[in-house]
């Protein structure tokens, strides 16, 4: 298990630094934006070109985040049936969600998105908006994308069964803050356990 944990710490090393500087094409793209937004109003002048280097700054922050989100725990989850659960639970659900469905699908993802990236790399094939880009850059962020999520996925499934088998004393490497919905549910249950046992206390 010693070897796979340092594989797992590589990946991370390596989705936390890409994750840091994902932040910049965050910055680029409301820049971007904002330049627009005032060019249009100010001189009636509008780019395509511009305007699809904003989709595809939105399309590199989605697809080469995935596996930054991943690894800080803070994809979408039930957070009302998640609270309810033992870590334990929740580990081994996490470890045959990867399993059956995270890693297939991005194996297949990966498949199915390099030859249309390869398609448009030979062809070089253009928007179809008059000035609009080369779309090549675009469509390589398909098997790229699910490539990182692909390798956060076998580091996460390398933590949750090194937790589960005793070799981890948790099985995330970060803890993320606790979201609006997840405090909501810890204070439901909460509230439900003890009107539970009031309830329990006055039968008695």
């Amino acid at each position: 298990m010693a070897p796979l944990l340092r594989l797992s710490a590589w990946i991370d090393s390596f989705d936390e630094l890409l994750g840091k500087m994902i932040r910049w094409l965050v910055l680029a793209a409301v820049l971007i934006s904002a330049g627009n937004a005032i060019v249009r109003k100010l001189f009636n002048y509008s780019s395509n070109g511009l305007l699809e280097i904003q989709w595809y700054l939105f399309a590199g922050v989605f697809m080469l985040g995935v596996g930054y989100v991943f690894l800080h725990n803070a994809h979408v989850r039930i957070d009302f049936i998640s609270a309810r659960l033992s870590s334990r639970t929740n580990a081994v659900i996490d470890a045959l969600g990867m399993v059956v469905f995270t890693i297939p699908l991005s194996i297949i993802m990966i498949a199915l998105g390099w030859p249309l990236f390869e398609n448009a790399w030979v062809s070089g094939e253009m928007s179809q908006n008059a000035g609009g880009l080369i779309r090549w850059p675009v469509l390589l962020l398909i098997p790229v994308g699910f490539a990182l999520l692909l390798l956060q996925s076998v580091s996460e499934l390398i933590k949750r069964v090194a937790y589960l088998t005793g070799h981890r004393d948790q099985p995330f490497s970060v803890i993320h803050a606790k979201s609006a919905e997840e405090e909501l549910a810890e204070e439901l249950a909460a509230a439900a356990a003890a009107d539970k046992n009031n309830t329990a206390g006055s039968r008695a």
